[in-house]
């Protein structure tokens, strides 16, 4: 007689993850090796699962939503997925990354930080340890923070990518994060993107001074459809917006201080003169 391990899905929310597939794996009548056949991997592998040995990831559970023809219902996996992974990010963020992974346009200006759309691995593990320094975020937290952020950087690779408009302050290229030579690696990256045909990269200089629009990171999306949302953050909530009465001036703002910024040119410029001066 087969073995069947007791679940406890209230231990955590993988637990409960791992619950629920069984259950509707049970629900109809299959085995963990027919589920294992349809999305591309092991019975041992959907058991690690099941049993909260192994996390899911976010294509396992595109593929398990097939498998159980749940795609883009409430009960999908994928959604689930979705909320434990984003259970230690602010409030409105989720809702901010679905729309981000849809848009065509994408407007970012950042303070103190290099935009996490281009942060390298090393470079986000760094701020993700620093908030776990501070007692703001567990470890645990911390990998998820890193694996969301690589998720969403993954999106941008597709055939037609979305074009992507970036003002950074100036604070984001001299913030020390991770040491040397994270900052060498993070300040390469940067030249790279900004050689890419869909990315535009500009740097707010400090003598913009009282004239920089934000304090606070800001980032802009265009939807296909070229409805506008925006999303705002403080250090303790995120806020989603799509009412024009609030997005259109905050776009117009963008464009105001995309103006005040450095050229391309000089913004790469200023980058790579940082970089050869960083040991």
């Amino acid at each position: 007689m087969v073995n069947i391990k007791e679940l406890n899905p209230d231990a955590s929310p993988q637990a409960a993850y791992g619950a629920r597939l069984r259950r509707v794996r049970e629900q109809r009548g299959w085995i963990q090796d027919h589920l294992a056949s349809l999305v591309g991997c092991t019975g041992r592998h959907i058991s690690a699962i099941e049993t909260g040995r192994k996390s899911a990831t976010l294509p396992f559970s595109r593929k398990v939503d097939v498998a159980f023809d749940l795609v883009g219902t409430p009960d999908s996996f994928e959604r689930e997925w979705r909320e434990m992974k984003h259970g230690s990010l602010l409030e409105g963020f989720p809702e901010y990354v679905g729309y981000e992974g849809r848009a065509v346009e994408i407007r970012l200006f950042d303070i103190g930080l290099v935009p996490g759309l281009m942060q390298t691995p090393e470079y986000a593990q760094a701020v993700a340890d620093g908030a776990v320094q501070r007692g703001s975020i567990t470890s645990e937290q911390a990998e998820e923070r890193v694996s969301v952020l690589m998720e969403r950087q993954a999106v941008l690779v597709r055939p037609r990518p979305p074009m992507l408009f970036v003002v950074m302050d100036e604070s984001c290229l001299h913030q020390a994060v991770g040491g040397p030579e994270v900052m060498n690696a993070q300040l390469q990256r940067l030249e790279e993107l900004a050689s890419r045909p869909n990315w535009f990269v500009h740097v707010s200089p400090f003598a913009i001074g009282a004239r920089r629009a934000f304090d606070l990171p800001v980032n802009v999306l265009t939807l296909a459809d070229r409805s506008v949302v925006a999303y705002a953050e403080s250090q303790a909530q995120g806020r989603v917006e799509r009412e024009s009465s609030f997005v259109m001036p905050m776009l117009m703002t963008y464009h105001q201080l995309q103006g005040e910024a450095l050229s391309q040119a000089a913004s790469v410029a200023k980058i790579s003169q940082l970089r050869k001066g960083t040991p």
